[in-house]
Parts: structure tokens; sequence; C-alpha cells
């Protein structure tokens, strides 16, 4: 059982952000970061449907690349 996940945060080419799980096949893009981060939550509860299994932190680790 996990207790943490962990996204990597970027500014995407195109405009807005992506988050990619380490170590897990999850990745959502967003306009903004304030929605990304609802994307991330719910992808993640959505991800491990069984509460027992599901991480209990979210971390983000954002990386800005001009």
């Amino acid at each position: 059982m996990k207790t943490e996940i962990i996204f990597l945060v970027e500014t995407d080419s195109d405009g807005g952000f992506t988050a990619q799980a380490l170590g897990e096949s999850i990745f959502n893009q967003a306009n903004t970061l304030e929605i990304l981060k609802l994307q991330v939550c719910d992808t993640v509860y959505c991800h491990f449907s069984d509460e027992k299994f599901r991480p209990k932190t979210i971390y983000l680790s954002t990386i800005y690349v001009p």
C-alpha cells in the first residue's frame, strides 16, 4: 500500500501545465495550476478506486521551463 504519490509538474510548450506521476501510469494536462490540482486529485481517486490502496498524500513537484 502506497501512502504517498508524487507528480512531476512542468509547463507545457503549448501553454498550460502537465503532471506525470512517478512510478504510476497517470498523466494530466490543464491550462492552469488550479485546474491541474483538481484533475490530479480526481485522477488519483479514480486510478486507486479501492480506498485501502489509495495514497493518502499527493505531492506536486513543479518545474518551470521557460
